[in-house]
């Protein structure tokens, strides 16, 4: 079996670790431990009934409730989808269209699969000073600086489109608002990725959603299933001019969201106490984590935002991800799909802290 691009590939790593999947412990996939929410289960047992009928077309119970979220906006600004993937390949046939897209590196290996898709240029910004990468550290390590990129020096040429994540995957790196807007008058298309956004309380949040209304140039991707648990049901939605999203609608499947994964995100939109229950449980769980991690000799994580943490480490990430699963059925995100990273690299979900520190005691027995 093919080692995975993707985080959360159980069926791989019970393979190696000689296992079944429900046997490991996956820290690969950045996804809320706390889920699914009970508001979840409940509205897809409620939904069976509906299975005899084709959805909504046009989502408009499930836009309203998304739309809850964004007093702002109504609901013509929305529109769900299978997975922010699917409307991720919506984003990348526009900016196909222009002269070249800006990508800001190491990316999530599936912008470059939906750019790929259309034949869009692509010109790769790096995130990462590598002058400082290169440098050797004290102890061996290399150290990867704070990013704080001036726009201007993202130097768009003609019609040209951005696309970025925020907080930023891998690195868990939280752009500021501040930095973000001067780029929406730069460029003639900004594609911003917020999959990780609602993971930080709301007076924390960086998100372009609150400017979208000032700025049609501006599409903001959103994910549900890895804040409410549930990246099974394949659901995501998209934020933009309400052109945009009529246009897109032409192009894709009548049908994108299931019956079940509609019902299951008017329910957990509302879910307040799960909302509050998971801003209460990640910073303490990832402050334990990367503390825990900081204290293990070769291993150097970062500072995140996210609810994950970018490791370097002497060892070889494979190697080590590997040694895991066989000994203790645990399994890490090994870095190999970003290039910029290589084997040098793992990225970690924050967990439980019960979950973190069975991680930490399999590292520490193994470095």
């Amino acid at each position: 079996m093919n080692r995975p691009t993707h985080g959360g590939n159980l069926a791989w790593a019970a393979a190696l670790a000689g296992c079944p999947p429900s046997c490991i412990l996956d820290f690969s996939a950045s996804i809320n431990p706390l889920g699914p929410p009970s508001s979840a289960i409940k509205a897809i047992e409620w939904g069976l009934k509906d299975l005899i009928s084709y959805p909504d077309p046009n989502y408009n119970q499930l836009r309203a409730a998304l739309s809850q979220l964004h007093p702002t906006l109504t609901p013509d600004w929305i529109r769900p989808g299978n997975g922010s993937a699917e409307l991720l390949t919506w984003a990348a046939r526009e900016l196909s269209e222009l002269e070249e897209t800006i990508l800001l590196t190491p990316a999530f290996s599936d912008y470059q699969r939906a750019l790929k898709a259309f034949d869009a240029k692509v010109r790769a910004y790096p995130l990462l000073n590598q002058d400082i990468i290169n440098y050797p550290h004290p102890e061996g390590m290399k150290i990867i600086p704070p990013f704080i990129p001036p726009p201007s020096s993202l130097l768009p040429i003609g019609k040209t489109g951005l696309l970025l994540n925020n907080p930023h995957n891998p690195t868990g790196l939280l752009l500021s608002h501040k930095t973000l807007l001067p780029l929406l008058d730069q460029f003639a298309l900004v594609v911003v990725d917020e999959a990780f956004m609602d993971f930080l309380p709301p007076d924390q949040q960086q998100s372009l959603i609150p400017v979208v209304q000032d700025y049609p140039n501006l599409v903001i991707l959103r994910s549900l299933t890895k804040f409410y648990s549930l990246p099974g049901l394949r659901l995501g939605y998209c934020v933009a001019h309400p052109d945009r999203l009529q246009r897109w609608q032409q192009w894709r499947d009548p049908w994108p969201v299931n019956a079940l994964a509609a019902a299951a995100a008017i329910a957990v939109v509302q879910d307040t106490a799960f909302q509050q229950q998971t801003w209460n449980w990640l910073p303490p769980a990832r402050s334990q984590l990367f503390q825990g991690l900081k204290q293990l000799p070769g291993l150097h994580p970062y500072p995140s935002a996210a609810n994950f943490l970018l490791v370097q480490s002497q060892q070889s990430s494979s190697q080590l991800q590997e040694t895991l699963l066989k000994h203790s059925q645990i399994l890490i995100r090994d870095c190999l799909s970003f290039p910029e990273l290589g084997d040098r690299y793992f990225r970690v979900a924050v967990r439980t802290e019960a979950e973190n520190q069975r991680l930490l005691d399999a590292l520490q027995s193994i470095l």
